[in-house]
């Protein structure tokens, strides 16, 4: 089955989301199965309602009412973990729980089909809502991202949750890792990745509940959450803008300030006039509170899409002793540090602080571990033209992704010689201990003022071409310079993976106009996506006749920085071209398994 696209390129608005309710939770918490207690168990779940009546906003401009009702999932004993992997493109995706028997991990293989993708758990939250007669006006189920934490559940909870931020959406990703900390408490509300509703105001009756398939898997009593809901209408125009601002600020708690928006999902809050929105923020393109885990992805990469939280720059401590005696030390228990196959999340990137100044001494490329360089296939493959600033051109436009297999993070510091146009490049290597033990010059960081983008480049990290039927190449996009930033976790099960990238603000990792040096760093598991809607991102193809394509997606093209393979650097996405000028088409076959744009 293939994918057709004729539209116009067209940018995406931010959905909206609102703000999660403060969370004082009181609850009972089941026992555990029968058949978990004579085989190994699994944590203590229970769905929890952290208020019995929540008010939700009704803005006229907006298409509905997001259904944010303050419901969580709650885990004690020992943490929800799942790891979703899938092992290529043409197998499907495979979902296994860390179960613990005497203490011990052991890893328990869930049903074939609980998941399709890795962007949560479908169907897991029932919603019912009736209004004051008692008349059902909605009847929906929601998907939902354990990834969402929002808080500890008492005070003797560990202080940080080891897991990710959010589940990636990605539709070329590979693993990922979903987890309720024990102690913590998962909101169930899915933030802008789910659909409003259309409420009158009034007040009604939210019902949610667990679905029976899952309250089977888990062990999940089957007791329902009630919440009264008052919904209110609002205008923007009303708000008069500034207020409409403010109150998008408190309570949809977002990162977009005036001057800018969060456009690169859960891991990044854009500087200022940033591939952004100018002005007052309206609610729709607020994003939630980092805490409050209402958007369950960070994939959108650079350009503006869907809103979502920022990252917190988790520091996990050593708790190797701790763990090891409250739920056993053996090499696959649960504990902090890496092993063969697995990372515990607790690797923290160096900060994004530059070397006071250009390193001394002889460049070398020591015998450590190197990072890996691998392209994703383009997706987001529409047709766009040049609008009124190139007329008559017809351009192939897409999203494509760079990531790093590991097990080392690529490190490039650059340093800029007063007065000098461009900074010279630095590649660094770093030993087990994460002491810096060599450097090798790797090219250079260019400034690129081009709306969305407006920060330093490192170029020749990746090269997009299109190529013949025959992959011999007919067109080459003239952008080759990348701003280095974890958007998007595509495997965080591969050994040394950093769940918790650092560098997930632009503003941070790609300098300003005025630096005189600037670190890029692209942590393990991680990938920087650039999306359709920004320069460079595209052919034109307006003298490229219809036929059989493929979209190249080249990383690390010079070979100058230096990666443990250079043999897995390529990635292919086969499109086909059709219509007139002025009116082409472009068809995207599945890739393997893969039926998304």
């Amino acid at each position: 089955m293939t994918t057709t696209r004729t539209n116009r390129l067209r940018r995406p608005l931010l959905a909206g989301t609102t703000a999660v309710a403060a969370m004082a939770v009181t609850a009972g918490f089941m026992a555990a199965s029968p058949e978990q207690a004579t085989a190994a168990t699994g944590p203590k779940l229970s769905l929890v309602a952290a208020t019995g009546s929540v008010t939700l906003t009704s803005w006229k401009e907006e298409p509905g009412v997001y259904l944010d009702l303050g419901t969580y999932l709650t885990a004690e004993g020992t943490p929800l973990e799942l790891k979703v992997t899938r092992k290529s493109y043409k197998d499907p995706v495979v979902v296994t729980q860390t179960v613990y028997e005497g203490g011990k991990a052991k890893a328990k293989t869930l049903p074939q089909g609980t998941v399709k993708d890795f962007s949560g758990l479908p169907g897991f939250a029932e919603i019912t809502l009736t209004d004051k007669a008692g008349k059902k006006v909605v009847s929906r189920t929601e998907s939902f991202c354990p990834n969402n934490a929002s808080g500890r559940i008492r005070p003797d909870a560990p202080a940080t949750s080891k897991y990710p931020e959010s589940c990636p959406t990605n539709p070329f990703t590979l693993g990922s890792v979903w987890g309720v900390e024990k102690g913590w408490a998962a909101n169930t509300y899915g933030g802008s990745y789910t659909q409003p509703v259309k409420l009158a105001a009034g007040t009604y009756t939210a019902r949610v509940g667990v679905a029976k398939k899952y309250r089977d898997l888990f062990g999940i009593a089957d007791k329902p959450a009630t919440v009264k809901v008052t919904v209110q209408e609002r205008s923007w125009e009303e708000d008069n803008g500034v207020s409409a601002a403010r109150s998008a600020a408190g309570e949809h708690a977002g990162h977009g300030t005036a001057g800018g928006h969060a456009g690169h999902g859960a891991a990044h809050q854009a500087p200022a006039g940033h591939a952004g929105h100018h002005g007052p923020v309206k609610p729709s393109q607020a994003g939630a509170p980092e805490t409050s885990g209402a958007t369950p992805s960070y994939n959108v990469g650079h350009g503006p899409l869907k809103a979502a939280p920022p990252a917190l720059p988790w520091a996990l401590k050593k708790q190797q002793a701790a763990l090891a005696g409250a739920q056993g030390a053996d090499a696959a228990g649960p504990r902090t540090g890496d092993a063969t196959g697995q990372t515990d999340g607790s690797r923290k990137a160096p900060a994004l602080v530059p070397a006071a100044k250009r390193p001394t001494g002889k460049a070398s490329v020591p015998d450590v571990p190197k990072p890996d360089l691998r392209s994703l296939p383009a997706y987001g493959i529409t047709i766009s033209d040049g609008t009124e600033n190139v007329p008559g051109k017809d351009y192939l436009a897409f999203s494509a992704n760079v990531w790093n297999a590991g097990p080392a993070q690529l490190v490039v510091d650059g340093f800029r010689s007063p007065g000098k146009a461009k900074m010279d490049a630095y590649q660094y290597f770093y030993d087990a201990k994460g002491k810096q033990v060599g450097y090798t010059p790797t090219g250079t960081m260019e400034w690129d003022p081009r709306p969305g983008h407006v920060h330093w480049h490192f170029t020749d990290f990746a090269s997009y071409r299109l190529l013949k039927a025959d992959k011999k190449e007919a067109v080459r996009s003239g952008k080759e310079a990348f701003c280095l930033a974890n958007t998007d976790a595509v495997d965080y099960t591969v050994k040394n993976a950093n769940w918790h990238p650092f560098n997930t603000d632009l503003a941070t990792a790609c300098g300003q106009e005025n630096s005189i040096s600037v670190r890029e760093v692209l942590d393990v598991g991680s990938g920087d996506t650039y999306t359709q809607d920004l320069p460079g991102q595209s052919f034109d193809i307006t003298d490229v006749p219809n036929g059989t394509y493929y979209i190249q997606v080249l990383a690390n093209p010079a070979k100058r920085l230096k990666e443990t393979n250079l043999d897995n650097n390529s990635a292919l996405r086969k499109v086909v071209l059709g219509g007139k000028p002025g009116k082409r088409t472009v068809t995207v076959p599945a890739h393997d398994l893969v039926n998304a744009n």
